[in-house]
């Protein structure tokens, strides 16, 4: 038992080292680009990897856009590991960076620790929740991509021909437990006997946790799948391009390209675009801290839109399906948007 506790300490120990061992290298290798961009320089600090055809790639990209739109420097740093973060944004605010933008809850409490201490820097955190208290120079952006959830779970229940529903999230967290609900609430506002089933993968960039977890909704009779996991959703998509008729829903129309006849729509959230409208007002002189935004349909960030490639080139059946039941789908955008329907926020499983 001694053995096993020295064991798991060394670990441990190693673990940290190792962790800050990174961090140092990577505020040496940030230190020289800053430098030559003190004062001017907009940076966003994703803390999941580019390449998922989703959130990040499409941050970059806006930010990218931005930047030669308005002529300022941009970086985009990925912070991998936790343990990092307080250095990455430290190393950006002691080079004078002007606005740091990140991404999702983990960063909260590293804002809350150091947004005080670089006041004259801009924080902004998409896909988070209000600061209480606010702090002057942060804003947090929140997405009520439940709404849309609600939508896709009308859609699903109109297009599935088995009437078995599945969702797959990437980690089981409040937002997260509201889209199902949402999903679920929609689907039997149309069909009070289907069945619509939730799964987390555990991660958002684990594509091969997805495509498991996505091969065996199919397999159990389950034809329609909402994604609500960045990177894993790829597995998903590859576990629906297995067999004609299995559909999903994503999240980004770089997914149309991976599924052309299974990506049948999306709940769109379109973080790029988020990220432009925020880094736009705050490079203005007017931008004002120390608020939330909240984000949902009707803002041109979220929607739920059918894919203009699955109606070109997906099964007949169900691009004709699509067609005859679109127009309720618009219907209840509406009714969403005017009161008339109430979609529940509901965070319990």
């Amino acid at each position: 038992m001694t053995q096993d506790k020295t064991a798991s300490f060394k670990r441990r120990d190693f673990l940290q080292i190792s962790a800050g061992a990174a961090a140092l290298g990577l505020t040496a290798s940030l230190l020289p680009a800053l430098a030559r961009a003190a004062g001017g320089l907009v940076a966003l600090v994703h803390t999941q990897a580019a390449g998922d055809n989703g959130p990040v790639d499409s941050m970059i990209a806006k930010l990218k856009q931005l930047s030669e739109e308005k002529g300022f420097e941009y970086r985009a740093v990925y912070a991998q590991d936790p343990a990092t973060y307080e250095t990455v944004f430290r190393t950006l605010g002691d080079a004078g960076a002007s606005i740091i933008v990140s991404t999702f809850n983990e960063v909260a409490e590293p804002f809350k620790a150091l947004a005080s201490s670089y006041p004259d820097t801009k924080w902004i955190q998409l896909f988070g929740d209000p600061f209480e208290p606010a702090i002057p120079n942060v804003v947090t952006v929140s997405y009520d991509y439940y709404l849309g959830c609600y939508l896709s779970g009308m859609f699903a229940a109109k297009v599935s021909k088995s009437g078995k529903i599945g969702y797959i999230g990437g980690i089981s967290i409040p937002p997260l437990n509201a889209d199902f609900n949402a999903l679920k609430a929609g689907a039997l506002s149309v069909n009070p006997n289907a069945t619509v089933t939730a799964a987390f993968a555990g991660s958002f960039q684990d594509p091969a946790k997805g495509q498991e977890i996505a091969t065996q909704m199919y397999n159990d009779g389950i034809d329609y799948i909402q994604t609500d996991s960045a990177a894993t959703d790829g597995g998903i998509i590859a576990a629906a391009n297995e067999k004609e008729g299995r559909m999903v829903s994503g999240i980004s129309p770089a997914q149309y390209a991976l599924g052309p006849k299974s990506v049948i729509a999306l709940v769109a959230l379109d973080f790029g675009q988020s990220l432009y409208n925020e880094v736009s007002k705050a490079l203005g002189s007017e931008w004002k801290g120390g608020t939330h935004e909240p984000t949902g349909l009707g803002t041109g960030v979220i929607d739920f839109v059918a894919s203009p490639v699955f109606a070109e080139q997906g099964p007949a059946d169900l691009t004709g399906k699509t067609k005859d039941v679109w127009a309720e789908i618009e219907t209840a955008k509406k009714g969403i948007l005017d009161g008339s329907i109430k979609v529940p926020f509901n965070t319990a499983l």
